[in-house]
């Protein structure tokens, strides 16, 4: 857990995903597994993750932090928090989208 506070402090959000899923690839196994998703599409397994660390990687971090004892209670409050960040994140960008010099031609 050391290493992925440092490496969520350093890197960010994304990073440490990568370098959660190489120290504990069995809580990934058992969060994103496909009979735990109500909907049952034929996907592969690793696509669930790689979706969530690229649109919502701070959802997906609160998601797998949370997970093992199911989502109940106050577990609501981090994956909604997580959701917060990510979409604030996604509406900086998208509000100073400006800022960038374009070349013009």
């Amino acid at each position: 857990m050391c290493c992925l506070v440092t490496t969520l402090l350093l890197l960010g959000p994304r990073l440490a995903i990568l370098v959660w899923w190489f120290i504990d690839s069995a809580r990934f196994n058992l969060a994103f597994n496909a009979q735990a998703w109500p909907l049952h599409l034929p996907l592969p397994f690793w696509v669930w993750p790689v979706l969530g660390a690229i649109l919502v990687p701070w959802t997906t971090l609160a998601y797998l932090a949370v997970f093992p004892g199911g989502v109940v209670g106050l577990d609501w409050l981090w994956l909604g928090l997580g959701l917060l960040i990510d979409l604030g994140s996604h509406g900086g960008g998208y509000r100073n989208r400006d800022r960038i010099r374009r070349n013009r031609r």
